[in-house]
């Protein structure tokens, strides 16, 4: 069976290459090539939800997260190209006591949820050294589950390894006996909504902005949250800060204001930025489901299409859990994707 695979961004090439290491044939279309949507972005963090109010999505990204490191560490043997992967951990500030009070229970949480494999715990900000974010009450969120990655290497290192092992990407070509649909904001827009073929899609884009700034950080330093900003130090020496969440827009692709204010509130709350020059800004449209959980498994009334959509922030978090449900989907016939994931019924006509 030859298997094509619609859009090389981070689900697209994360699947090819899963299928591609269990033996099936594999061709990837896209006529931006590798990781030129939303994959293709500067901020890279792959963390998780918080350790309560537990579910089906969160037990996802748990196990994809946990099974990152060998995943990202084959892809770079295979290519001979960085993803620029670590598992640092990331920190948070607490805001006043009620939020230290919740820090608390969820640490708990995490003991029994994250079943033994990273912790969530409490520390005195004095204590995390000079890369520390402000804390207003003096108290931080350490956890070791969040990791990061550079998208855009990501991408290179997994078109790199697809390569060497016979895959192609190329910008239009024929379609295999089986497809599978990971196109991104603009795929979404293809797929029907809950209302059906008369309503809105399934998914739309959501405009992010981020920037690169060039900063002296310790070797293995956590990435930190704080302020509704991800602060990311990369293997290269550089950190990405991120990002806008914008529903109207004129032009995807540009940065502008919006972007200056995170940089700012980036530099207020983590002082060893405050003079870290900016050398990059990036924007574009990362796709996100009306559901908010992932579109996974086959397209209803298609037989032989598969949609694998809808990853928005968390999507490189979730793309080896992501990749190898999908094979197993597509080659064995075996469906462990979570329900509340399944895409709703195509359009007809």
């Amino acid at each position: 069976m030859q298997i094509t695979i619609r859009g090389a961004g981070i689900f697209g090439l994360s699947i090819a290459w899963t299928l591609r290491m269990a033996g099936a044939q594999v061709s990837v279309i896209d006529p931006g090539g590798p990781g030129a949507g939303a994959s293709g972005g500067i901020v890279g963090a792959l963390a998780p939800h918080v350790p309560e109010a537990w579910n089906d999505k969160k037990a996802f990204q748990l196990d994809s997260l946990l099974m990152a490191e060998r995943f990202w560490a084959e892809v770079a043997r295979a290519g001979g190209t960085s993803p620029g992967y670590a598992r640092s951990g990331r920190l948070q500030p607490i805001e006043d006591d009620a939020a230290l009070e919740r820090a608390h229970a969820r640490a708990e949480g995490a003991r029994t949820l994250w079943r033994g494999e990273a912790d969530w715990t409490v520390l005195r900000a004095s204590d995390a050294g000079g890369w520390a974010p402000v804390s207003p009450s003096g108290w931080l969120i350490h956890d070791t589950l969040s990791a990061r990655l550079h998208p855009r290497r990501a991408c290179a290192a997994l078109a790199a390894a697809l390569a060497r092992n016979g895959v192609e990407i190329t910008p239009e070509g024929r379609e295999g006996d089986c497809v599978i649909h990971a196109t991104g904001a603009a795929g979404l827009a293809r797929i029907p909504g809950p209302s059906g073929p008369a309503g809105p899609p399934a998914g739309t884009g959501i405009k992010g902005q981020a920037a690169l700034l060039d900063a002296s950080v310790p070797a293995g330093a956590a990435q930190i949250f704080a302020g509704g900003v991800h602060v990311i130090p990369h293997a290269d020496g550089t950190v990405g800060i991120g990002s806008t969440t914008e529903r109207d827009w004129s032009d995807p692709a540009a940065t502008d204001g919006a972007l200056d204010t995170v940089i700012a509130q980036a530099r207020a709350a983590v002082p060893a930025l405050r003079d870290a020059p900016v050398i990059g800004r990036w924007a574009g449209l990362r796709p996100r489901a009306r559901s908010r959980a992932p579109l996974l498994g086959p397209w209803p009334g298609r037989p032989g299409h598969f949609i694998a959509n809808g990853g928005f922030k968390i999507g490189f978090g979730i793309a080896p859990g992501v990749a190898l449900a999908m094979t197993r989907l597509v080659l064995e016939g075996v469906d462990t994707i979570p329900a509340g994931f399944a895409p709703v019924p195509p359009r007809e006509g």
